[in-house]
């Protein structure tokens, strides 16, 4: 797939993506991951900022596209962290709302020398009430969310659907009655396999048909380095992923939903889209770190 030729010249989709914004704390051993109690003495250490939507976010301005985060953190050291580095970065934090007497979402990281990773994450602590939201002047050509607000996602998703807009959804490990009350607002859901096995069990296509009993115009899975499975309304597909020398998966997920709205933002069709988001989830994995090895559309063309 040339990507120089599917994707429309100069264009500049418009994106609003909602969710965690999270402040990383990486470490990088060379031992493989283990089960038990065990220290391990780290090679590396670094911190920046990530979460789902919010590196979905970043990916989507990489990319080119002009895009608005929406989100919570606590008025700390980590919201402003995670705020000036958003600024940087040219995302419109506009709505990405600090709260005084809230509690930013913090994750710890451990990276492996195969890029596998654990993750612990601190949820944080602030309001879920999404009526600031700016809901009655949203316009986007996509919007995407995932499912840590609950309450912002179906306000935005329900405004989208009312003006004819993209919903995406980024299916990660959630309850199963967050997916029961998102996904019949969603007309794109990607789940992570952990998140569809906790949906709806350990058999793909039993899980992918339970979820697109909602309504979705199309339901995935990514599946690490094996085929992405989907269904629409022509029934079943799989898509090998690109093969590459992965060294760190950490924030591969979010980089392919961002770059599967930005694709939906450009009009692309659904195979298109997908092609393109695992290509730049693939060169991501090809380089260390979070947010910071995300790539750029020019990155990706070149190859």
């Amino acid at each position: 797939m040339t990507f120089a030729t599917i994707l429309p010249k100069d264009a500049s989709p418009s994106v609003v993506c909602l969710g965690l914004a999270a402040l990383d704390r990486i470490w990088r051993v060379e031992a493989p991951l283990a089960g038990g109690s065990e220290k391990i003495r780290a090679s590396q250490h670094l911190t920046e900022p990530g979460g789902m939507a919010a590196n979905a976010a970043v990916t989507v301005a990489r990319l080119g596209g002009i895009v608005s985060f929406w989100g919570r953190a606590g008025n700390d050291d980590a919201g402003h962290i995670m705020a000036k580095d958003f600024a940087a970065e040219g995302v419109d934090i506009s709505h990405f709302r600090l709260f005084d007497g809230g509690a930013s979402s913090v994750s710890g990281i451990i990276v492996d020398a195969h890029g596998e990773r654990q993750i612990a994450n601190f949820r944080g602590e602030y309001p879920s009430d999404p009526s600031w939201l700016p809901l009655s002047g949203l316009v986007a050509d996509c919007v995407l969310a995932d499912p840590r607000w609950p309450e912002g996602v179906e306000a935005l998703f329900r405004a989208a659907r009312q003006r004819g807009i993209a919903t995406v959804l980024d299916g990660d490990v959630a309850d199963a009655a967050v997916f029961e009350r998102l996904l019949p607002l969603t007309d794109h859901a990607i789940f992570s396999e952990p998140g569809l096995r906790g949906f709806g069990g350990a058999d793909v296509d039993h899980a992918l048909a339970q979820a697109a009993g909602f309504g979705c115009r199309m339901v995935a899975v990514t599946r690490g380095s094996s085929a992405i499975v989907w269904r629409d309304e022509l029934g079943r597909h799989e898509m090998p992923i690109p093969t590459v020398p992965a060294v760190d998966t950490t924030a591969a997920g979010d980089v392919f939903h961002g770059a599967y709205a930005f694709a939906m933002g450009m009009k692309l069709g659904i195979e298109e889209a997908l092609g393109f988001a695992s290509a730049l989830a693939a060169l991501k994995c090809t380089r260390h770190g979070g947010r910071a090895a995300i790539p750029s559309l020019e990155e990706l063309k070149s190859s």
